[in-house]
């Protein structure tokens, strides 16, 4: 068993270098000009350690995209004040959330648009992201059961859905580093579909 460990510790870096690698070849030339042969080459690996991870480029960017989405859904997490009331829990999620997307502008370009690429494989990660979301959100929103207000599913995945197109609008725009001024409105959108 120590054994088993051992191993697993040895590939970790090379699995994070290649997540790492393809992030930064994606960002420069766009996931369908990227190719795996970049990869290795900004990872400082072999192609056999890149097949000995991954299937292929896009099994290792929707690992990338789901990790990086654990991450951000981390932030929202830890961001949470339970004893504060929802409308302000909702708010500073937010903004963490809308920071931490901020602080990785090429990465959040990739991701964000890279994703609807990869037909059916992408639209399936994407969606089991999104309900994540939208359940971290029914989660915070609901959490004071005597309340007038409740989110339901439906509401949740529309309120994520609308989030994610203001984030991409302000990508098309070129305003990555400005997606915590999104927090006002992406609150509004949340608060009116609770009370719906």
């Amino acid at each position: 068993m120590p054994r088993q460990d051992a191993t697993a510790a040895a590939t970790e870096p090379h699995h994070t270098r290649l997540l790492q690698a393809l992030a930064v070849v994606a960002a420069e030339k766009g996931l369908a000009a990227a190719t795996v042969s970049d990869v290795v080459r900004e990872a400082g690996v072999s192609k056999r350690t890149f097949y000995e991870h991954f299937s292929d480029k896009d099994a290792c960017f929707l690992t990338l995209y789901r990790q990086a989405s654990a991450s951000a859904l981390r932030t929202l997490r830890e961001s949470v004040q339970p004893e504060r009331p929802w409308q302000d829990q909702l708010e500073t999620a937010l903004h963490a959330y809308f920071a931490h997307l901020a602080a990785g502008p090429q990465l959040l370009r990739t991701l964000f648009v890279e994703i609807h690429h990869l037909g059916e494989s992408g639209a399936a990660v994407r969606r089991e992201v999104m309900r994540t979301l939208a359940g971290f959100m029914r989660d915070t929103v609901n959490r004071d059961r005597d309340a007038p207000h409740a989110l339901s599913e439906p509401m949740a995945m529309a309120a994520v859905g609308a989030i994610t197109e203001l984030v991409l609008d302000a990508i098309e725009r070129g305003e990555q580093a400005r997606l915590t001024e999104l927090t006002p409105a992406a609150s509004e959108i949340v608060r009116r579909l609770a009370l719906a």
